[in-house]
């Protein structure tokens, strides 16, 4: 028998990468939100810097986009994608798409990051298998990595933390690059790093050892997000581009964090002028409103499927709630939002505004480097000699006084403070977030 729900009772809920007992016993509740804001239970406005999970990229509740999940959730609330259709998803694969840069002109639409690389994933692999090459298995990732939470994307993931607990399960076939983190080298640089391009050498190293005829496709994220804002070196990409087309390789970029304005672009391969064969998206995709994914593909790959009878299956994959009505029509709103209120070219106007602010912290207790790139910044923390995850960590702590004394929202990643506010920040917005994360460090112990 189902016991009467308790108002306030925290038991029940089992929740995602939190330490339970410690935030129940003092929770940092978020009640409503709008604009650039959140309100917390106790009713403090509160600066979202950190973009809800880096997915807030117009804001939150934007009229418009919530005006469009209302109307089409009265006029279609649900509707298949396997064997049937609805004309909104059409439209929405039609107009996303025409934002991608070069032939990346087909779509597949899932409901998440983690999806969206598992469906790149399966798509590399069978790409090549229905050109002959089946042997082509081996997926590359790189150290530090972060590419989501179902199987696929913990295999591919580089943090050993994600990754301990279901080791038994993970996928073969899978190796590691090195990242591109150097403190010695790197540390405090404004933009991207001058040092590291030659690491990207250590791909032809990998393909050399397990042979090109093995390695489907290598998995990279233009910026590393959630391992704590890694800004690529110059020229790292396109050697890893140019490495990639020597030995017949499909490169995924995960864009997941960095697609839909987060560098002032719609994706991160146009900042950097790279041209991946399959990026994939979710987060700001419609603004973080309604769960939605996309796996965004080159023309070759997609016709590569399109061979045999004409009433076979091509691709063996799909989620029940892939290309639904409501995040489709999120997404088309969204897109409208970001276009008519110039919030990509906001992003890139603020761009050295948000890094010389963060860089102004160099110097501040405990701050050992500073990472920034289009809005995005990670400012890493000295771990001093806390014995976590016992005791809370400098990051907890300053996460813990942002929010309940200084009403600022932000992320951490191990010793990194991680921040990514909504497109639409200001210059005030962001000296505010600055001035009190210093004051904030003043305080920790």
């Amino acid at each position: 028998m189902t016991s009467a729900l308790k108002p306030n009772d925290l038991d029940a809920h089992f929740m995602p990468f939190t330490p339970q007992r410690q935030f129940k016993k003092k929770p940092r509740m978020i009640a409503r939100a709008e604009g650039m804001f959140y309100y917390s239970d106790d009713g403090r406005k509160m600066i979202d810097a950190s973009a809800g999970l880096w997915c807030v990229n117009a804001g939150h509740n934007h009229p418009k986009i919530v005006e469009a999940i209302q109307k089409q959730a009265a006029e279609l609330d649900y509707a298949p994608n396997f064997s049937y259709g609805h004309p909104l998803a059409f439209q929405t694969a039609s107009r996303l798409c025409a934002e991608m840069p070069g032939d990346l002109d087909h779509v597949f639409f899932s409901n998440s990051g983690s999806e969206s690389v598992d469906t790149a994933v399966k798509i590399a692999l069978g790409y090549h298998r229905v050109r002959g090459k089946g042997t082509k298995l081996k997926i590359l990732s790189r150290e530090r990595g972060y590419h989501g939470v179902n199987i696929c994307g913990v295999s591919l993931g580089g943090l050993y933390y994600n990754r301990k607990m279901f080791s038994g399960a993970l996928m073969p076939n899978v190796d590691f690059l090195p990242h591109t983190h150097n403190l010695e080298h790197n540390a405090f640089s404004p933009h991207l790093p001058e040092w590291g391009a030659h690491l990207a050498d250590s791909l032809e190293g990998l393909i050399q050892l397990h042979d090109a005829e093995n390695v489907a496709a290598v998995i990279i994220e233009p910026v590393a997000g959630s391992t704590g804002v890694l800004v690529p070196p110059k020229g790292y990409l396109e050697r890893i581009r140019a490495i990639c087309d020597k030995h017949d390789v499909l490169l995924i970029l995960d864009e997941v964090i960095t697609a839909w304005g987060r560098l002032g672009k719609a994706t991160a391969s146009e900042y950097f002028n790279v041209q991946p064969d399959i990026i994939t998206s979710a987060k700001g995709i419609n603004s973080g409103t309604v769960p939605m994914g996309a796996t965004f593909v080159r023309k070759g790959i997609y016709d590569a499927f399109m061979t045999g009878g004409e009433y076979g299956v091509e691709f063996m994959h799909g989620y029940t709630y892939s290309g639904h009505p409501l995040a489709c029509a999120a997404a088309m709103a969204a897109q409208d939002v970001y276009k008519n209120e110039g919030m990509f070219e906001n992003a890139a106007k603020l761009e050295k505004k948000w890094s010389d602010a963060f860089q102004s912290l160099k110097g501040a207790p405990h701050v050992i480097d500073i990472r920034t790139i289009g809005l995005m910044a990670g400012v890493e923390l000295d771990p001093g000699s806390r014995d976590a995850p016992n005791e809370k960590s400098r990051a907890w702590e300053v996460l813990d006084k942002m929010f309940f004394d200084e009403n600022i929202v932000m992320r951490f990643t191990g010793n990194t403070l991680a921040f990514s506010p909504p497109l639409i920040v200001n210059e005030n917005q962001i000296d505010e977030i600055v001035t009190k994360l210093r004051k904030t460090l003043e305080t920790v112990k």
